[in-house]
């Protein structure tokens, strides 16, 4: 029989074999850490088709390398990549989705796009500046929703590469900060959440406050809301419903020098405020609309890094963070995370589905460009004569009258649009002329849809807004500019059809016209009366370089400019209007 000693010493030797066999409670239920990669591109603008040009199909690496990148081939090849082997990844968008050149997106009311970005599994997007460019039914309710409008098959709902009718955003469109005019509360969601494992991340998605007063994206029914405050509200909005790691997805940048996995000492742009200033319970900060490159950490209010990151534009670079998130107290683990660019190269096999739909569109837009929209009795060209008005220019000012005329709230009392403006870009972008071209469909006097959409217009739209007379008159002398070598520099404006004026270029700049030489449905115009007065927005804002017109009041949108030039011409044939609206005399005239 075994001594009392060693039954003890037994009894001790098998309580540490049990307690070695279990350990404390908290050892055990220590759980692993949730790692959520996120991948996110930014500023597409419909750039499906991979691009030939240095500024839209190469990016330079650190080193100086130029790299031959984008299209829709090599992105959806990329994130396929980028995704292999991680259980928790999500891919999104940081805006500006729309409203880019590449016709055979353009042409087909961007629809390309979404059909792009649903097939790549875009899980959400925010709203762009560029993502109103149209109106907000038609964000809301055609790209999201699916919603046919006009003809179907030329204006919308265009059969994509699987031969099925377009049904819209299988992803979620969501901002923060667009509201109705006066009112605080979103048009859409301001944030969504999504569940990895047992955690949850919300992602903030923002808008930059240029959007409603933008030239193209101009929307006088919508406000913007301070994107630090919206921030910082929904940041306390998602905590409050138990959510830790939270995302700010923002339309809105900066610039941090050349090197887009660096973060350059010159920086620049409104974003680094953002960045310091956002609620230290965002994560991270996903950022776009400028284009830019660069993957920089920034400390928030709180002194804790954070990545500020963003993917330049058309597809050329992917922003990749990933987060380490602590189940427990499912907020992320700062000193984990990590975040890198991705440049889009073409040196991995492209995307066979992704080459389909880009073949597809491509062949579809061969179609659209030839269907006719309009017919014309001469050429219409931009041709100026000494008294600075062209065919084209004429014609176009009576396009935004009639825009006006049909537009709710609108029906100006005159039009004005640039024709070689001060500064900026010109709308007048091509000539009309009447021989056939060389497209088959051509023919006589016959205008097709691609050379309506050549020839006027930077997808801007016709506003009508309230001006005195005084103003029109303003606007008239600055169609003169005195420059820094002493030249005068003309800049004319065409005026609509029921407009007559007269200018004496023997007078000093500035003082050229007279009230009562400017003549609008024949009486002379009144310097102190409010008048109604349809233009380009770009105008308007001040963008072509002619000042007069700020200050202007009640503002309705209109038409695009695209849009209201093949409305026009479908109204029937049209003839080149006379030169006869603009008059330089002397001072005896």
């Amino acid at each position: 029989m075994r001594s009392f000693r060693s039954r003890i010493a037994t009894a001790a030797g098998l309580a540490l074999v049990t307690l070695a066999a279990f350990p404390p409670a908290a050892a055990v239920a220590r759980p692993r850490p949730v790692d959520v990669q996120l991948l996110s591109y930014t500023d597409f603008h419909g750039y499906i088709t991979p691009q030939s040009n240095a500024a839209d199909g190469t990016i330079k690496d650190a080193q100086g390398n130029t790299l031959v990148v984008g299209g829709a081939p090599y992105l959806a090849t990329h994130l396929q990549n980028l995704r292999a082997g991680k259980a928790h990844s999500i891919t999104f968008s940081t805006g500006d989705n729309f409203s880019g050149w590449p016709v055979e997106v353009a042409h087909h009311a961007d629809e390309p796009t979404i059909e792009f970005m649903n097939k790549v599994g875009t899980s959400f997007t925010t709203v762009g500046n560029h993502e109103l460019d149209r109106s907000l039914e038609f964000l809301r309710d055609h790209m999201g929703k699916g919603e046919c409008f006009g003809v179907v098959g030329e204006d919308s709902c265009f059969t994509d590469s699987d031969g099925h009718p377009f049904q819209g955003a299988t992803f979620t469109i969501s901002t923060a900060n667009i509201t109705r005019k006066g009112s605080t509360e979103p048009l859409f969601k301001p944030y969504v959440i999504r569940k990895f494992g047992n955690v949850r991340v919300g992602f903030i998605n923002l808008t930059t406050p240029t959007t409603v007063d933008g030239s193209t994206s101009y929307q006088p029914t919508l406000d913007n809301l301070p994107l630090v405050e919206s921030a910082n509200k929904y940041a306390a909005e998602l905590r409050h419903r138990g959510v830790r790691a939270i995302v700010v997805n923002i339309h809105e940048g900066a610039a941090a020098g050349n090197d887009f996995n660096g973060c350059g000492d010159s920086k620049a742009g409104p974003i680094w405020d953002f960045a310091r200033d956002a609620s230290p319970d965002i994560d991270a900060i996903v950022t776009g609309h400028w284009h830019a490159a660069f993957n920089c950490s920034v400390p928030d209010p709180a002194g804790n890094p954070r990545p500020v990151v963003e993917a330049s534009n058309h597809g050329r670079l992917i922003s990749e963070i990933n987060l380490r998130i602590d189940p427990r107290t499912k907020d992320v683990i700062r000193a984990a995370t990590t975040s890198v660019n991705h440049a889009v190269t073409r040196d991995v096999s492209p995307d066979p589905e992704m080459v389909e739909l880009v073949d597809h569109w491509n062949a579809k837009e061969k179609e659209t460009y030839a269907r006719q929209v309009g017919t014309i009795t001469g050429d219409v060209t931009r041709t100026r004569d000494a008294d600075g008005e062209s065919a084209l220019g004429n014609l176009v000012a009576d396009v935004a009258y009639a825009d006006s005329q049909k537009t709710q709230g609108g029906a100006a009392d005159l039009a004005m649009v640039a024709v070689a403006p001060v500064k900026g870009s010109n709308s007048l972008r091509g000539d009309l002329l009447y021989a056939k071209g060389a497209n088959p469909a051509d023919a006589d006097g016959r205008v097709l849809f691609g050379e309506a959409w050549a020839t006027w217009g930077y997808a801007n739209p016709v506003l009508t807004v309230s001006v005195k007379g005084g103003q029109i008159e303003q606007a008239l002398e600055q169609q003169w500019q005195t420059q820094a070598n002493g030249s005068v520099r003309f800049a004319p404006l065409a005026v609509s059809g029921n407009v007559r004026f007269r200018y004496d270029t023997t007078k000093p700049v500035g003082d050229r016209v007279l009230p009562e030489h400017v003549l609008i449905n024949g009486q002379p115009l009144d310097p102190a009366r409010t008048y109604r007065l349809a233009a380009l927005a770009y105008t308007l804002l001040g963008a072509d370089g002619y000042t007069a017109f700020a200050g202007h009041t009640d503002a309705v949108r209109g038409e695009r400019d695209y849009e209201a030039f093949r409305a026009f011409l479908r109204n029937g044939p049209v003839t080149p209007p006379a030169l006869d609206r603009a008059a330089a005399v002397n001072a005896a005239g």
